[in-house]
């Protein structure tokens, strides 16, 4: 009797959180013209556009402890413009996600999106942020009004006769205290050999540590945002097959301006080279911007909104690149988002995928 009591108790609960349940759908879309005038043999000239289109389905329901929980599935199409639809990309959407009190757990393929803020460029490049919407493990996170953290492990090869192992993990937090703040990035990534190894690629490690100090004075002013943030990089790069090891290290200075429709962000580096095994491996190792392996580089993108809405931005934004020694580069890019869940909050503006 005592078991078929609790027996009841338990599909009880079960069905009330099933009469609880939604039906959830988004629908995200990324397009992108990205036109390139480089002067540096750390980049090549070129034009990136494409459009990526991300719907997805799923349910969630509230559990008896104010937890939330969700599951969702979807895909995420990418088609380069000036190329048949053999050229298409498809990559699976399909996550569980659990938030309680701050905290929120993400298991799968997670969208990018889903992190607080977008990676750095020496973390992630632009052309990588186009072409790889998710990431593919797990992302951990944490908020509260004094800032937040997340952990992010992202598996970007499973290892077969055909392709290296290798996954990346990524720390990022920020704490603040009125208009000061303060936090860091870690990586570490991690590039194995195939199933059948043979000859033998070796192993390669890349690690960063970057700790940062800003002041934000978004409040303070009659600016939308205004930010200014200096940093120190350090990295170890590995290549255990030939026995080499660099150690680099450098100054990151960050300053950011926005007014209604326009803006401004500089990004200086100054310091040692942070990716010297590029050359060697590409983005098969790193998925930053080549431009940091220059001693010194600086990107002053000047951008302005053409439409920004709690659902939908575009907005034209045109980037200068200088690295010691080499001309003047440039850059433009036209970027559109549009995100269906942007219409259930009015009152904010939607993140693009670079967080301008």
């Amino acid at each position: 009797m005592k078991k078929i009591l609790l027996f009841a108790i338990f599909s009880l609960g079960i069905l009330a959180n099933l009469n609880a349940q939604k039906f959830l759908y988004n629908v995200d879309f990324v397009s992108y013209f990205d036109n390139r005038e480089y002067h540096s043999n750390l980049q090549q000239s070129k034009t990136i556009f494409g459009t990526r289109l991300s719907p997805e389905i799923g349910v969630g329901f509230q559990d008896s402890l104010d937890g939330s929980h969700k599951l969702m599935s979807g895909v995420s199409y990418i088609q380069p413009f000036g190329a048949s639809w053999r050229s298409a990309r498809l990559y699976p959407t399909l996550y569980y996600q659990y938030r309680q009190q701050g905290f929120t757990v993400n298991l799968g393929a997670i969208p990018y999106s889903q992190l607080y803020r977008a990676l750095p460029d020496y973390l992630m490049s632009d052309s990588m942020a186009y072409g790889y919407p998710n990431i593919q493990g797990g992302l951990f996170q944490y908020a509260s009004k004094w800032g937040f953290a997340e952990f992010l492990c992202d598996w970007r090869g499973m290892q077969s006769s055909n392709t290296r192992e290798a996954f990346r993990l990524i720390i990022d937090g920020r704490f603040n205290y009125k208009w000061f703040y303060t936090g860091g990035y870690a990586q570490l990534n991690h590039l194995a050999g195939k199933s059948d190894d043979q000859p033998y690629l070796g192993v390669c490690d890349d690690l960063y540590l970057n700790p940062f100090i800003g002041i934000d004075f978004s409040n303070k002013t009659p600016l939308d945002s205004l930010s200014f943030q200096v940093g120190y990089i350090v990295g170890l790069q590995r290549d255990r097959k030939d026995e080499i090891t660099y150690i680099s290290q450098g100054c990151k200075i960050d300053f950011f301006l926005r007014w209604k429709f326009i803006g401004m962000e500089n990004r200086l580096y100054l310091g040692e080279n942070l990716m010297p095994l590029y050359a060697k491996y590409g983005t098969l190792l790193s998925q930053g911007d080549p431009f940091y392996q220059a001693r010194l580089y600086n990107r002053t993108d000047l951008f302005f909104y053409i439409i920004r809405r709690s659902f939908v931005s575009c907005y034209f934004s045109w980037n200068f690149h200088y690295t010691l020694g080499d001309k003047l580069s440039h850059q433009q890019q036209l970027v559109v988002r549009f995100n269906l869940d942007g219409l259930k909050n009015k009152n904010s503006k939607i993140r693009g995928i670079f967080d301008k």
